[in-house]
């Protein structure tokens, strides 16, 4: 009896083992070569953020996917276009920014909305605190080196 269930066990494992590389496998599978994302894996994983967030009901969610997969992709062309300037290409992002806000208006109700919108604005000041942060250290250790 013990025989058959150490047996047992050793299937069971060489199963999970085997299943957890296949599963992994598959979602290697949804990156690009680089390991990012493709603009519908960014766009999906945007909008799950989104509906647990602000409490999307099914077909918000699905309004909200299309919206966001629309903006992902044009986001993307103006990151990949080599004639824009880096002002040209930061003002684009910007009417992006604008247009997805006024289209993801349509589909919220006022509350979520404004929830939407206030954790738009938290994430913004991280950024910007993050970024300053960057700058103050770049600022200090360009002052300590010697020219």
């Amino acid at each position: 009896m013990k025989f058959i269930s150490v047996y047992t066990w050793m299937l069971l494992t060489v199963f999970f083992v085997a299943t957890t590389f296949t599963t992994s496998a598959q979602v290697k599978d949804t990156t690009n070569t680089k390991g990012r994302w493709t603009a519908e894996g960014r766009a999906d994983k945007i909008t799950d953020k989104i509906s647990h967030k602000v409490n999307l009901n099914k077909d918000q969610e699905k309004k909200i996917l299309v919206i966001n997969q629309d903006i992902v992709r044009r986001m993307d062309a103006v990151k990949n276009n080599p004639s824009l300037s880096k002002k040209e290409r930061m003002t684009q992002f910007k009417a992006l920014d604008t247009e997805r806000s006024q289209r993801f208006k349509t589909v919220f109700t006022p509350a979520q909305y404004k929830k939407w919108n206030d954790w738009e604005m938290t994430k913004k000041e991280h950024l910007e605190q993050k970024m300053e942060k960057k700058r103050q250290r770049k600022e200090a250790k360009d002052s300590t080196q010697p020219q």
